[in-house]
């Protein structure tokens, strides 16, 4: 694989790495396309351990992703964003429990990778964000889980204003689990990992299965979603924030 770096230790646990560190890991296209087909590859492991290479855990969007989406068509946003849409899903409801070791910065769609997994560690300098708003956009797609993990109160406070917040924050919140200092990550991935293989190989696949079935309202805000944030991309003031950050520009509205 192009942009994922997959690495098994030992017998049916295996390491995901985010591989594009250059980028701080960001999404394009392509490792879109590459996460969607290796999760569902995913059967017979025991347990995902989802981390980043670099000092950044995912920053979301890739530049150069965004500077084409610029200039699709509705329809074409649409199309695009049900491929994210599709990636996300993808992961939530995979059988396999997820570990997400949050080694550094999440922002925007790269919260949303933080809220599919199923157990969070991160390390104390990293910040997240809700940023999509400081662009003119909505942070659409990745909106059922994050509100999911955060609640309604949770994400008035941060959907709307875009502003990012810290590790601590995000574990304030539910966003993740623990926060420990940089160096200690790895230490606490392994406890963690010891506790999740405690549990039967079967039961805790089903166990994820079972909540599945209770929050299957999320599958159903899908398209919803795809079509808000299709929206926004084309509407004036999402051109205008893309252009912006393209331009390494300030946005109209922060001129005023």
């Amino acid at each position: 694989m192009k942009y994922l770096e997959v690495v098994e230790k030992e017998k049916g646990v295996k390491e995901v790495w985010l591989n594009r560190p250059e980028l701080h890991n960001a999404f394009n296209a392509e490792l879109i396309e590459e996460m969607i087909a290796l999760f569902e590859s995913f059967k017979d492991e025991r347990l995902i351990i989802l981390s980043g290479k670099g000092n950044s855990f995912c920053a979301g969007a890739d530049l150069n992703w965004m500077k084409a989406m610029k200039d699709y068509t509705k329809e074409e946003n649409f199309k695009d964003s049900k491929r994210l849409a599709k990636m996300f899903s993808i992961i939530n409801e995979c059988d396999v429990p997820v570990i997400g070791r949050i080694n550094g910065h999440a922002l925007g769609g790269g919260v949303g990778l933080v809220s599919v997994c199923d157990y969070v560690i991160a390390a104390d300098t990293a910040l997240m964000g809700f940023t999509e708003a400081r662009l003119g956009l909505i942070p659409a797609v990745i909106s059922p889980y994050c509100i999911s993990k955060i609640g309604e109160s949770n994400a008035r406070a941060w959907f709307l204003s875009g502003e990012r917040f810290s590790a601590e924050e995000a574990k304030r919140m539910g966003l993740v689990h623990d926060v420990v200092l940089g160096p200690e990550i790895d230490t606490k991935v392994e406890e963690v990992k010891k506790r999740f293989l405690a549990a039967g190989p079967v039961a805790a696949k089903e166990a994820k299965k079972l909540i599945r079935g209770v929050m299957k309202n999320l599958k159903a805000s899908e398209d919803f979603t795809c079509q808000m944030i299709s929206e926004r991309r084309i509407s004036a003031e999402g051109q205008e924030g893309m252009r912006a950050l393209l331009e390494k520009d300030k946005p109209a509205w922060m001129k005023q």
